[in-house]
This record gives structure tokens, sequence and C-alpha cells, in this order.
């Protein structure tokens, strides 16, 4: 790719990972090799079964607990400090290595908002986005200061959603 944008899905609204999903999907059939690191996420999704097909789409997730972050005792936090910063070494080997062509760091923002990166974190790795590789962070709430260095920014606005209802995610559609 000539020339690699930063963008970023954010906002209350369900569809920032589809988004990314859908981006992923369209790099993959062009040839694009795509790394999706998927932060604070453990659950069985349909799409990662019908990627998982696809020798240039490769999904990487940091997280071993089932809980939310809330939920977890200091021991659990613990083990996914150190599982983050893992990650965060990861992430930094696939910009200086050029590793792909598009990089979706999933629900990066919670993990900002759970005080376990910090804004100078995810700036240093937006810095060091190579020209030719597409960058493409998810999450509820991204920084002012994130959304100014972004090439793109797309916020998913919520204005109804069947939980209201008391209706739960469904096998196929939300997971």
């Amino acid at each position: 790719m000539e020339k690699g944008l930063i963008q970023i899905y954010t906002g209350n609204g369900k569809g920032k990972t589809t988004a990314a999903v859908g981006l992923s999907v369209r790099a993959i059939g062009r040839g694009f090799n795509v790394y999706m690191i998927q932060f604070l996420k453990d659950r069985d999704t349909g799409e990662l079964h019908t990627l998982s097909h696809f020798d240039n789409f490769k999904v990487f997730r940091f997280k071993s607990s089932k809980k939310f972050f809330w939920q977890m005792n200091d021991e659990e936090k613990d083990l996914l400090k150190k599982q983050l910063k893992e990650a965060y070494e990861f992430i930094v080997d696939v910009l200086k290595n050029n590793k792909c062509d598009l990089l979706v760091l999933d629900e990066i923002m919670g993990v900002l908002h759970n005080n376990l990166y910090s804004i100078d974190d995810i700036i240093k790795l937006m810095d060091m986005k190579p020209e030719g590789m597409e960058m493409v962070m998810t999450g509820r709430n991204a920084p002012e200061e994130l959304i100014e260095r972004a090439d793109l920014v797309t916020e998913m606005k919520l204005i109804k959603h069947p939980y209201e209802k008391g209706i739960k995610s469904r096998c196929g559609i939300e997971f």
C-alpha cells in the first residue's frame, strides 16, 4: 500500500469491531496481510471462524480471564497487565518489522480507559506506524488527542438497542 492511514471507530453504538472486520475482509480480498489484535475479548465469535480460513488474516488475543476488568481480583488484574505488556511488545515488533498491511487494534480504547495503557503509549504506536500500513483502532470514548492524530474517525452513535428491551446478545448477530 502506498499510503497507509490511521482510522478510529469509536462511540457508544454497536458496530465498531464489525466495521473493522468488514475493512479486514475487503483487505484480505485484495491480498493484503491483516493482523487483528483483540484486547479484553475472549468470546467465541462467528467472524473469527470465517476469517480463520484465510492465510492472510491472523488474530491475536491478549486476555485469559473470562471476567470484565472491573470483576477481576488483584491477581487476575496483575496477569492481565503482564499479558498487555506482552501485547504492547508484540505490536511494537509488528510495526518495526512491517509485518502486515492492515493492523487492527480492536478495543484498544478499553485498555486505555482501564488505565492499562496510557495515551502516550498509544501515540507512540501511532508514530511508529510504517508509511504503507493502515492502522485501525476501536473502542468507546476515543480521547481527543488520538482523534486529532487520526486520519479518519467514525463515531457509532447509539440511538436504540435491543438490550434495552431485555434482548440478550444473539449468536451469529452480536457474536
